[in-house]
Order: structure tokens, then C-alpha cells, then sequence
């Protein structure tokens, strides 16, 4: 087992209002909270400032509303927050070419197999290296934990929040996890941990007490050796780098329950093409089509069907969604639907053979003077471009005004929607409200948080 505190794990500090919070001046240091804003709308993320209204991740956004009716309130805007992630995984790949990512925000870097550090001193230096970096790129902060293990070094990054770095040095381990939670460790959800405490057991240290047999007694071999040996500051799990994609996937929840039948299939029919553009943008293909859907009473259903070639084909996955739609009963309503791909391949050997006997006829066809006639056409569901009078304006959304510039929008309804116009790095901006279908103003890319500045003559 590794003894040096080489495994290192960062986590971005309230990533997503972070982000919302350096791109808007006027929201800096004050509540924001990030997530669905429709009545079943759930928390993503909230600043610090936020959460000392007891507002947290997860909760409903009405409730939070309650808790903290005066924060800004904003929908997510995944393309700005991916950006960032891209960014901040390249600080990370320059450390080690062993880097685990386990979401947009969080990820564990080996640096011993980068050989960027291979003692504490060493170790802390990259650390201090890499938040320094994260700030100057992205202008965001991170925590970073170092340990000798993956479980340690989340605990400690943990500790580090927010914005700081922690060092668990070796041979404090066990005194440190000892008086913790027992759902701290990796593994123990709520009902493990429920199942332990009814055995006496409420903290890490307890488990240690009560040893490897009574662990497997209360939760069988597997998990209770695992559990017994991570008490004992034990975690064997290697830092894996990033995995292949195994699914591509869309789904949307929806503020009232869906009831009509020819609605449901329309929604299907969108969100499967959502799906194959998400698939070609990845280029690639999948065998196996999946549809989701979530009753009016929170059962959720899966059916899926296997093709018998990849493709990526709009076609191809809207039959499939429609046929899996029709053995799946709606009358109660439906509250989400989702229409994914598993089964991935960077290739897609129908669409070849398809291609391949497409031409010999049309070949055929010329050679024999016949008039050539293309397969019958797809019908596709395209988004129409809305009218101007039914433009929806997201709070948060990036916007751009001919004669203000650059803003976001800070709300709408009954026809107006007001805007601030401000950037990164300006100060507070001033606000103006416009009708919503103003020919002026129009959606925008967001900005970088850190403006890129030129190199000077020489030094490219």
C-alpha cells in the first residue's frame, strides 16, 4: 500500500454559481442558487452564501425559494460550465496522465505516476501549484485534498472547502477518521448506514473496534471486509484514468404531468433526435436504443431494443423510441421522459452496406437509362425556428443588445423581459427592460470568466 500523499483530489468550490457568480459582477458575494426553476424544480448547485440560509444541493427550488427568497435565482448553462471542466481537466493532465474524472468538477490525479511529486514536500507544492493555476485560467477557486489513498483524499479535500488545501500526513490516518460519520466512507448510503447504527456502530472508529467478523455478519463478506479495511485507513482503489463512453443519453422532466398520447409521442420523437445529434457530435453510433419514462407517480420504466448493427441514423432511433413508447401505459400522465444509446461504436457498419447499395443502383440505373429516384424521404421532426412574440428568456441566459452590448436576462413574463448588461470584467451593469420579442435583442455565447490577453511580441 502506498504510504506517500502522491493521490491528490480536487473539487471546484460550488462549481456551477461559482461560475454564475465571476461571469455576473453584480451577484458576487451575494446568494445564488443554480438548478430547475419550474415548481418541480430541484437545487444543482448555491454559493456559499446561499447555504447560510440552509439552502443546499438537491433541495426542492421551492423550498429554497422559502429558505432564501431575495437570491438570484438562475437555470444552468452546461455549455459554459463544460468549457470551464475542459480547462481545468487540462491543468490536471499536465500533472499525470492518470487522472479520474468523476464529474464536471471533481476528479483524482496520481502525481506519483506523473512524477510530479513523490514525497509531502513535493506533493504540496503541486498542489499549491495547481489551485494557483485553476484561478489564473478560470478564475475559480478549488479545494484539493492530498492522502496516500483515493478515500482519504476526498476526506481531505473536503476539509479544505472552501478554497483551500489539506494534507492528511501518514500515520495520522486512523486518529483522524475515527470520530467520523460511518457515512463518510465510500459505499455507506442510507441504508447501510442505517443497518449500522442498529447494530451500535455510528462512527468510523467503531467500525475498527468491531472487526472483520462482526462486519460481515452485519453486511456479508464482500462489503464488510471493504468497509473493515477502509476504517482502518486502507483503500486500495487506483486512480483509473477516464473511461471510454458507455452511453449517450437526453431527458426532460416536466412542470406538468403530460397526459395526451400524441403529445408524449412528440416529446419521444424530440428528444430522440436531441440524442443522435448529442451521438454525432461524439462521432459515433450505438446498437441499443433506451427509453425512459417516469410515471404521474414516480415509477420509472425502461424498455430498450437492440438493432442489429450501430447506427446513427434519426430515423432509425425515432422508430425504435416510438415502437418502445407503444408498450409503455401513460394514461396516469408522464412527469420525464428520456430516449438514450448504449452499446457504442465509432463506426456505423448499416449506414456503409447501406451507402454501398445505394450507389450499385443508382449505377444500375444510369447504365440502363432509367431515371434515378432517391429512397422515400424521412420525415423529420425539425424545431422550427419560434415566432419572435413566443421567444423564451432563460434567467441567467447570455443575451446581446444592437445598442447596450453584452447581458444576461434577470427575469421575464407578461411580455417583457429585463436584462443586465454586464461582463466578467466590468463592474455592476445597469438594467433595462425590454418587450420580449424586441428586435434588438438576442441570445449570446457567454463569455470567458478570464479574458484572454495577447502575448506581447516575442514572447508567443
Amino acid at each position: 500500500m502506498r504510504t506517500t500523499p502522491t493521490i491528490l483530489h480536487l473539487d471546484m468550490d460550488a462549481f456551477f454559481a461559482s461560475a454564475e457568480q465571476a461571469s455576473k459582477p453584480s451577484l458576487r458575494g451575494k446568494a445564488v442558487v443554480v438548478g430547475g426553476l419550474g415548481p418541480r424544480g430541484v437545487v444543482s448547485t448555491c454559493s456559499y452564501e446561499a447555504r447560510v440560509f440552509g439552502v443546499h444541493s438537491a433541495m426542492p427550488m421551492a423550498q429554497a425559494r422559502r429558505l432564501a427568497p431575495n437570491a438570484a435565482y438562475l437555470v444552468p448553462r452546461f455549455g459554459l460550465y463544460r468549457q470551464i471542466s475542459e480547462q481545468v481537466m487540462g491543468l490536471l493532465r499536465e500533472l499525470s496522465p492518470l487522472v479520474e474524472p468523476l464529474s464536471l468538477d471533481e476528479a483524482f490525479v496520481d502525481l506519483e505516476a506523473g512524477e510530479t511529486a513523490w514525497d509531502e514536500r513535493s506533493a504540496l507544492l503541486a498542489g499549491r501549484k495547481l489551485r494557483d493555476d485553476i484561478r489564473a485560467v478560470t478564475g475559480l477557486t478549488g479545494s484539493v485534498g492530498l492522502a496516500a489513498c483515493k478515500m482519504l483524499a476526498k476526506i481531505a479535500s473536503e476539509q479544505a472547502k472552501p478554497d483551500g488545501l489539506v494534507l492528511i500526513e501518514p500515520g495520522t490516518e486512523r486518529a483522524l477518521l475515527a470520530p467520523m460519520s460511518v457515512r463518510t466512507l465510500p459505499g455507506v448510503g442510507p441504508a447501510t448506514g442505517d443497518h449500522l447504527r442498529r447494530g451500535g456502530i455510528t462512527t468510523v472508529g467503531e467500525i475498527a473496534e468491531a472487526g472483520e467478523d462482526e462486519l460481515v455478519r452485519l453486511l456479508g463478506k464482500a462489503h464488510g471486509l471493504a468497509l473493515y479495511a477502509m476504517a482502518l485507513a486502507r483503500d486500495e482503489r487506483p486512480v483509473v484514468a477516464e473511461r471510454d463512453t458507455k452511453s449517450v443519453s437526453v431527458e426532460d422532466t416536466y412542470d406538468v404531468d403530460i397526459h395526451d398520447r400524441v403529445r408524449v409521442r412528440m416529446e419521444v420523437q424530440r428528444l430522440a433526435d436531441r440524442c443522435v445529434q448529442r451521438l454525432r457530435g461524439a462521432h459515433l453510433s450505438g446498437r441499443t436504443i433506451v427509453l425512459k419514462v417516469r410515471r404521474y407517480d414516480f415509477s420509472t420504466l425502461t424498455r430498450s431494443e437492440t438493432l442489429r448493427g450501430p447506427t446513427d441514423d434519426p430515423g432509425v432511433v425515432r422508430e425504435a423510441a416510438a415502437r418502445l413508447l407503444e408498450a409503455v401505459d401513460t394514461t396516469g400522465g408522464v412527469r420525464l421522459l428520456g430516449v438514450g444509446v448504449t452499446g457504442l461504436a465509432d463506426y456505423t457498419q448499416e449506414d456503409l452496406f447501406a451507402q454501398a447499395q445505394a450507389q450499385a443502383q443508382a449505377q444500375a440505373a444510369v447504365a440502363e437509362g432509367a431515371e434515378v429516384v432517391g429512397p422515400e424521404p424521412v420525415e423529420e421532426v425539425v424545431e422550427e425556428p419560434e415566432p419572435a412574440a413566443e421567444r423564451q428568456w432563460r434567467a441567467g441566459h447570455d443575451v446581446r443588445h444592437v445598442e447596450f452590448g453584452h447581458g444576461w436576462v434577470q427575469g421575464s413574463g407578461l411580455g417583457r423581459v429585463t436584462v443586465r448588461f454586464e461582463t466578467p470584467d466590468s463592474l455592476p451593469g445597469r438594467v433595462k427592460t425590454f418587450r420580449v420579442d424586441d428586435p434588438g435583442l438576442e441570445r449570446a455565447e457567454p463569455l470567458p470568466l478570464v479574458a484572454r490577453v495577447p502575448p506581447a511580441v516575442g514572447e508567443a
